[in-house]
């Protein structure tokens, strides 16, 4: 491999990395343009595992931005990323990324007027906590790396009480 391939796999992989990160600051400080921004125009996100639902990008933000009301703190933690490139199409030469990351998401229940949960404000702890996979389908296009379907695929959660 030349350093110059080395070179930009290196970037592809930071880009890639940011992306991610994009993702979870998206969801846990509800910028759903954000959000929306991250896929591809045909994107897809699927959260059926989690009790969620499946669709186009922009129909799961409206669910997300509804569903994520109940909650006054979220916060994403996804961590061990294993990032794989590929070909998708050989004769169009289209690079793709495969993410498979866990993660680990604690928030907290908003049960006062105030967005607090419980009158304890900001400092309360999470009483809701949830952990598992995300698989990520990437496509590089003109504006950079993409999410063209992200699959939520919970394996564990703490419920209060």
């Amino acid at each position: 491999m030349t350093q110059r391939v080395e070179l930009a796999t290196v970037m592809d992989r930071l880009a890639v990395d940011e992306l991610i990160t994009d993702y979870a600051g998206a969801v846990d400080d509800g910028d759903w343009t954000a959000y929306r921004e991250l896929f591809t125009s045909d994107g897809r996100a699927d959260y059926r595992s989690a009790g969620g639902i499946e669709g186009e990008a922009g129909h799961v933000a409206d669910w997300l931005a509804e569903s994520m009301r109940l909650f006054a703190m979220r916060q994403h933690l996804i961590v061990n990323r294993r990032v794989r490139f590929e070909v998708l199409e050989q004769d169009t030469g289209a690079d793709v990324a495969r993410v498979r990351a866990d993660y680990v998401n604690p928030m907290r229940l908003a049960t006062d007027g105030d967005g607090s949960a419980n009158g304890h404000g900001s400092a309360a702890a999470p009483d809701f906590v949830c952990g598992g996979r995300y698989s990520f389908d990437l496509l590089r296009t003109d504006d950079g790396w993409r999410v063209r379907e992200v699959v939520v695929h919970e394996k564990w959660r703490r419920l209060p009480g």
